[in-house]
Protein backbone atom coordinates (compact mmCIF):
# COMPACT_ATOMS: atom_id res chain seq x y z
CA UNK A 1 0.00 0.00 0.00
CA UNK A 2 1.19 3.27 -0.78
CA UNK A 3 1.04 5.72 1.97
CA UNK A 4 2.08 8.88 0.15
CA UNK A 5 4.73 9.87 2.22
CA UNK A 6 7.42 10.20 -0.33
CA UNK A 7 8.74 14.28 -0.38
CA UNK A 8 7.74 14.38 3.21
CA UNK A 9 9.90 15.65 6.15
CA UNK A 10 9.80 14.45 9.51
CA UNK A 11 11.41 15.07 13.02
CA UNK A 12 12.05 12.33 14.90
CA UNK A 13 13.38 12.53 18.58
CA UNK A 14 14.97 10.03 20.53
CA UNK A 15 15.85 8.73 16.98
CA UNK A 16 19.43 6.95 17.43
CA UNK A 17 17.66 3.72 19.28
CA UNK A 18 14.41 1.50 20.38
CA UNK A 19 11.29 2.57 18.51
CA UNK A 20 12.62 6.09 17.43
CA UNK A 21 15.53 4.14 15.26
CA UNK A 22 12.94 1.89 13.57
CA UNK A 23 10.63 4.73 12.95
CA UNK A 24 13.67 6.66 11.47
CA UNK A 25 14.60 4.04 9.46
CA UNK A 26 11.22 3.13 7.78
CA UNK A 27 10.46 6.96 7.60
CA UNK A 28 13.56 7.56 5.13
CA UNK A 29 12.47 3.86 3.46
CA UNK A 30 8.62 5.69 2.47
CA UNK A 31 10.75 8.20 1.06
CA UNK A 32 10.75 11.06 4.08
CA UNK A 33 13.90 12.82 4.43
CA UNK A 34 13.81 12.55 8.24
CA UNK A 35 15.95 14.85 11.12
CA UNK A 36 16.99 12.16 13.33
CA UNK A 37 17.74 13.81 16.23
CA UNK A 38 19.59 12.13 19.73
CA UNK A 39 22.38 12.87 22.27
CA UNK A 40 24.58 9.84 21.13
CA UNK A 41 26.75 10.47 17.57
CA UNK A 42 27.70 7.10 16.96
CA UNK A 43 24.25 5.95 17.26
CA UNK A 44 23.29 8.57 14.81
CA UNK A 45 25.94 7.94 12.32
CA UNK A 46 25.38 4.11 12.50
CA UNK A 47 21.52 5.31 11.70
CA UNK A 48 22.38 7.06 8.68
CA UNK A 49 24.73 4.26 7.43
CA UNK A 50 21.37 2.23 8.00
CA UNK A 51 18.98 3.90 6.02
CA UNK A 52 21.23 4.24 3.23
CA UNK A 53 22.25 1.08 2.72
CA UNK A 54 18.49 0.17 3.00
CA UNK A 55 17.91 2.44 0.12
CA UNK A 56 16.06 4.95 2.27
CA UNK A 57 16.16 8.70 1.93
CA UNK A 58 19.47 9.68 3.62
CA UNK A 59 18.86 11.28 7.15
CA UNK A 60 19.58 14.66 8.40
CA UNK A 61 21.06 13.97 12.21
CA UNK A 62 21.50 16.49 14.59
CA UNK A 63 23.24 15.59 17.87
CA UNK A 64 21.60 17.14 20.78
CA UNK A 65 20.51 16.80 24.47
CA UNK A 66 16.80 16.80 24.15
CA UNK A 67 16.28 17.60 28.25
CA UNK A 68 18.37 20.72 27.67
CA UNK A 69 16.36 24.08 28.63
CA UNK A 70 17.15 25.46 25.05
CA UNK A 71 16.92 21.81 23.54
CA UNK A 72 13.70 21.83 21.57
CA UNK A 73 14.48 25.08 20.24
CA UNK A 74 17.49 24.28 18.68
CA UNK A 75 16.19 21.07 17.37
CA UNK A 76 13.49 23.57 15.33
CA UNK A 77 15.70 26.08 14.48
CA UNK A 78 18.05 23.33 13.00
CA UNK A 79 15.11 21.22 11.63
CA UNK A 80 13.33 23.95 9.62
CA UNK A 81 17.09 25.29 8.74
CA UNK A 82 17.87 21.67 6.97
CA UNK A 83 14.31 20.93 5.76
CA UNK A 84 12.57 24.26 5.25
CA UNK A 85 9.21 22.74 6.18
CA UNK A 86 8.12 20.12 8.14
CA UNK A 87 5.05 18.19 7.33
CA UNK A 88 5.19 15.46 10.56
CA UNK A 89 6.81 15.86 14.31
CA UNK A 90 7.52 12.16 15.83
CA UNK A 91 7.33 13.23 19.65
CA UNK A 92 9.44 9.60 21.29
CA UNK A 93 12.09 10.76 23.53
CA UNK A 94 11.99 8.96 26.91
CA UNK A 95 12.39 6.47 29.35
CA UNK A 96 11.01 4.09 31.67
CA UNK A 97 11.49 5.42 35.18
CA UNK A 98 10.41 3.45 38.30
CA UNK A 99 10.35 4.42 41.56
CA UNK A 100 8.91 3.74 45.23
CA UNK A 101 5.72 5.19 45.96
CA UNK A 102 7.97 7.82 47.56
CA UNK A 103 9.84 8.99 44.79
CA UNK A 104 12.96 11.44 44.70
CA UNK A 105 11.52 14.45 43.45
CA UNK A 106 14.39 15.04 41.12
CA UNK A 107 13.51 11.40 39.57
CA UNK A 108 10.06 12.95 39.38
CA UNK A 109 11.01 16.59 37.97
CA UNK A 110 13.48 14.82 35.33
CA UNK A 111 10.41 12.28 34.17
CA UNK A 112 7.86 15.22 34.07
CA UNK A 113 10.80 17.16 31.65
CA UNK A 114 11.88 14.18 29.23
CA UNK A 115 8.76 12.77 28.95
CA UNK A 116 6.10 15.47 28.87
CA UNK A 117 7.97 19.17 29.06
CA UNK A 118 10.35 19.35 26.58
CA UNK A 119 7.41 17.31 23.80
CA UNK A 120 5.13 19.82 24.73
CA UNK A 121 8.05 22.58 24.07
CA UNK A 122 9.38 21.56 20.85
CA UNK A 123 6.19 20.95 19.46
CA UNK A 124 5.15 24.75 20.29
CA UNK A 125 8.24 25.91 18.57
CA UNK A 126 6.73 24.10 15.61
CA UNK A 127 3.51 24.74 15.46
CA UNK A 128 3.39 28.56 13.90
CA UNK A 129 4.84 26.99 10.39
CA UNK A 130 2.00 23.86 10.92
CA UNK A 131 -0.82 26.42 11.43
CA UNK A 132 0.22 28.89 8.58
CA UNK A 133 0.72 25.76 5.86
CA UNK A 134 -2.19 24.25 7.41
CA UNK A 135 -1.48 21.13 7.32
CA UNK A 136 1.06 18.78 9.69
CA UNK A 137 0.61 15.37 11.72
CA UNK A 138 1.86 14.65 14.93
CA UNK A 139 2.07 11.86 16.36
CA UNK A 140 3.22 11.26 20.19
CA UNK A 141 4.53 7.96 21.49
CA UNK A 142 3.32 7.53 24.89
CA UNK A 143 3.70 3.99 27.14
CA UNK A 144 1.59 1.47 28.82
CA UNK A 145 0.23 3.76 31.36
CA UNK A 146 -2.40 1.79 33.13
CA UNK A 147 0.41 0.27 35.89
CA UNK A 148 0.37 -0.92 38.98
CA UNK A 149 3.42 0.14 40.89
CA UNK A 150 4.66 3.59 40.27
CA UNK A 151 6.44 4.47 37.04
CA UNK A 152 7.39 8.43 36.80
CA UNK A 153 7.71 8.16 33.15
CA UNK A 154 4.35 6.44 32.47
CA UNK A 155 2.68 9.68 34.37
CA UNK A 156 4.24 12.12 31.89
CA UNK A 157 3.31 10.06 29.12
CA UNK A 158 -0.15 9.74 30.16
CA UNK A 159 -0.20 13.56 30.62
CA UNK A 160 0.92 13.78 26.47
CA UNK A 161 -1.88 11.45 25.67
CA UNK A 162 -4.73 14.35 27.33
CA UNK A 163 -2.32 16.86 25.89
CA UNK A 164 -2.49 15.65 22.50
CA UNK A 165 -6.11 14.79 22.67
CA UNK A 166 -7.01 18.98 23.85
CA UNK A 167 -4.30 19.81 20.94
CA UNK A 168 -5.86 17.65 18.01
CA UNK A 169 -9.61 19.69 19.72
CA UNK A 170 -8.04 22.85 18.48
CA UNK A 171 -5.96 22.28 15.59
CA UNK A 172 -8.29 20.41 13.22
CA UNK A 173 -9.37 23.44 12.16
CA UNK A 174 -6.04 24.29 10.59
CA UNK A 175 -5.89 20.65 9.00
CA UNK A 176 -3.35 19.35 11.44
CA UNK A 177 -3.92 15.88 12.98
CA UNK A 178 -2.78 14.79 16.45
CA UNK A 179 -2.79 11.18 17.46
CA UNK A 180 -0.39 9.14 20.45
CA UNK A 181 1.03 5.49 20.09
CA UNK A 182 0.76 3.80 22.85
CA UNK A 183 3.44 0.64 23.15
CA UNK A 184 2.49 -2.55 25.00
CA UNK A 185 6.04 -4.80 26.03
CA UNK A 186 8.23 -4.12 23.20
CA UNK A 187 11.88 -5.48 22.48
CA UNK A 188 13.70 -3.23 23.51
CA UNK A 189 17.12 -1.83 25.77
CA UNK A 190 14.60 0.16 27.97
CA UNK A 191 12.28 -3.20 28.89
CA UNK A 192 14.75 -6.24 28.79
CA UNK A 193 16.04 -5.38 32.28
CA UNK A 194 12.74 -5.95 33.67
CA UNK A 195 12.51 -8.90 32.32
CA UNK A 196 15.87 -11.26 32.83
CA UNK A 197 16.42 -14.65 32.00
CA UNK A 198 13.15 -16.89 31.42
CA UNK A 199 11.06 -13.99 32.39
CA UNK A 200 9.96 -12.50 29.33
CA UNK A 201 8.96 -16.13 27.85
CA UNK A 202 6.67 -16.46 30.93
CA UNK A 203 5.15 -13.30 31.38
CA UNK A 204 4.13 -13.20 27.54
CA UNK A 205 2.80 -16.98 27.83
CA UNK A 206 0.61 -15.69 30.42
CA UNK A 207 -0.83 -12.19 29.58
CA UNK A 208 -0.43 -11.81 25.79
CA UNK A 209 -2.40 -13.33 24.01
CA UNK A 210 -0.10 -12.95 20.71
CA UNK A 211 2.87 -14.85 22.49
CA UNK A 212 5.40 -12.37 23.02
CA UNK A 213 6.59 -9.00 23.00
CA UNK A 214 7.00 -6.88 20.06
CA UNK A 215 9.40 -5.62 18.18
CA UNK A 216 10.34 -1.95 17.49
CA UNK A 217 9.18 -2.49 13.80
CA UNK A 218 6.06 -3.16 14.52
CA UNK A 219 5.71 0.19 16.43
CA UNK A 220 7.33 1.90 12.91
CA UNK A 221 4.49 0.32 11.00
CA UNK A 222 1.50 1.66 13.18
CA UNK A 223 3.68 4.63 13.13
CA UNK A 224 4.23 4.95 9.21
CA UNK A 225 0.24 4.99 8.94
CA UNK A 226 -1.20 7.37 11.14
CA UNK A 227 1.31 10.49 10.25
CA UNK A 228 0.71 9.27 6.57
CA UNK A 229 -2.44 11.02 4.47
CA UNK A 230 -4.06 7.16 4.78
CA UNK A 231 -4.90 8.28 8.18
CA UNK A 232 -6.54 11.56 7.28
CA UNK A 233 -9.71 10.82 9.43
CA UNK A 234 -7.99 10.08 12.62
CA UNK A 235 -6.80 12.33 15.40
CA UNK A 236 -6.91 12.50 18.98
CA UNK A 237 -7.03 9.10 18.71
CA UNK A 238 -4.36 6.63 20.97
CA UNK A 239 -3.87 3.64 18.88
CA UNK A 240 -2.80 0.45 20.86
CA UNK A 241 -0.12 -1.87 19.78
CA UNK A 242 0.37 -4.37 22.67
CA UNK A 243 -0.09 -7.90 21.32
CA UNK A 244 -3.63 -7.73 22.92
CA UNK A 245 -2.24 -7.65 26.21
CA UNK A 246 -4.93 -5.10 27.51
CA UNK A 247 -3.72 -5.84 30.97
CA UNK A 248 -1.07 -3.76 32.35
CA UNK A 249 -0.44 -5.02 35.71
CA UNK A 250 3.49 -6.97 35.69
Amino acid sequence: MDLYLKGKTAIVSGASQGFGRAIAKESAIEGVKVFATARNEDLLDSLKDEIIAAGGVEPVTFVQNFVAPDGPQKIATAALAALGTIDILINNAGRSRPLDVIGAEDEWDAAMTLDFGRHRQLTQQLLPQFIERKQGSILNITSTYELRSINASAVAKASIAAWSKQLASQLGQYGIRVNCLQPGLIDTANIRPFFPGDERRKFAEREIPLGDFGEPQDIANMAMFLVSPRARYITGSVAVVDGGMRHYAF
